[in-house]
């Protein structure tokens, strides 16, 4: 075969092999799109990429200073420091969520912050809102301090001046007492099972809330007490042993004299022989300022009038503490049947077995009352 000098793989400058593809044309804006669209992708980088610098430059977004005006936040009990950031911008006290975390996580201080309710300042930094975090201070429950003696009436003021409970809501719920736990010698009635003590009241406690709440602190005692047994040792129910304390509580001033007016209580309840005590008229007649009554007041038919009918009232004058508690449980030793307050100011008070002694200790008060204003 003679040598052409022709490729067959390729052929020949004229055959098939040497043809040249036509290019298809291009559109003039395709190139132009995709350099356009490789431009934005680069800038979006860079712009991600220099705020990832910020955040590290500069840390997230924060307000600066003390912050102004107040708002109250809640801390969940087991609330971490991720929740607690979110409660805090949420509530505008922080700027950003970020800020606080992160001082959070390398602060020691953040130890120290507790569950609860706060009132804290708005757009404060996130240093600041930490500091005023853990100030006790800053707490934004309620305290109401309930003395002991104090009536029912008393307590409902008392709550309502030092707590957002008001007088209406209270008084609504204690026209409803079977809401609030009494115990069934109670009768229903609330008088002497409001418990003295003070109490943390949270933002958004009801007023069937906390009144429960003291029922229950009553009920609590009397069982630390065993007020059941002790009570059916001294010939009375657990009711007649609170009603006796309440009286304690407006009839002596001074420690020392709570068991000997207890023992004075219990030797006239032996002989039938009647209490006749100012407090509990003055219950009746809602008396206040002194410790006397009138004759018309000691008149009254009620059944808590000690001087008209014999006996125990039917039930407390006021709630009692834990100490005239005990003293009702435990009467001092002694055969007195009178007592009478010879100074109102220091509660000194004079224990007699006959009338003849009282007599005398009530003359030493009205030469007391001569002088001073006390009376």
């Amino acid at each position: 075969m003679s040598d052409s000098g022709l490729d067959l793989m390729t052929g020949g400058p004229t055959g098939p092999g040497r043809r040249r593809a036509e290019k298809p044309q291009r559109k003039p804006w395709a190139g132009r799109i995709v350099a356009l669209v490789v431009v934005v992708a680069l800038v979006f980088g860079a712009y991600v990429a220099y705020g990832k610098v910020s955040d590290m430059l500069g840390g997230p977004e924060d307000y600066t200073g003390q912050g102004s005006g107040s708002v109250t936040v809640e801390i969940p009990s087991g609330a971490g420091g991720q929740q607690i950031a979110n409660i805090l911008a949420k509530a505008d006290v922080v700027k950003s969520a970020e800020a606080f975390y992160q001082l959070a996580l390398k602060d020691s201080r953040f130890q120290a912050v507790q569950a609860g309710f706060f009132t804290l300042p708005k757009q404060a930094s996130a240093e600041a809102a930490l500091v005023a975090l853990i100030n006790k201070n800053n707490r934004a429950e309620g305290k109401v301090t309930i003395p002991e003696g104090a009536r029912v009436g008393q307590i409902v003021k008392t709550i309502a001046a030092n707590t957002e409970i008001s007088e209406k809501d209270l008084v609504a719920v204690l026209d409803t007492p079977e809401k609030l736990g009494l115990p069934d010698v109670a009768n229903l009635n609330p008088e002497g099972y409001l418990f003295p003590a003070t109490y943390d009241v949270q933002p958004g406690t009801t007023a069937e809330q906390l009144l429960r709440q003291m029922v229950k602190k009553t009920v609590d005692v009397a069982k630390s007490l065993d007020i059941g047994t002790q009570a059916k040792a001294l010939g009375l129910t657990g009711e007649e042993v609170l009603t006796v304390a309440s009286i304690l509580e407006y009839e002596a001033k001074n420690d020392d004299d709570y068991a000997k007016v207890a023992r004075v209580l219990y030797n006239r309840l032996k002989i039938d022989m009647p209490l006749q005590l100012d407090s509990t008229v003055s219950y009746v007649s809602k008396r206040e300022g002194d410790v006397f009554t009138t004759p018309e007041e000691r008149a009254d038919p009620s059944k808590y009038n000690t001087y008209q009918n014999a006996g125990l009232p039917p039930g407390p004058i006021g709630s009692p503490g834990e100490k005239t508690i005990k003293a009702a449980l435990n009467p001092a030793d002694g055969d007195w049947l009178y007592f009478v307050a010879v100074n109102l100011e220091t509660g000194e008070t004079i224990f007699s077995n006959t009338f003849a002694e009282h007599n005398v200790g009530v003359a030493k008060l009205q030469e007391y009352c001569r002088t001073s204003e006390a009376c």
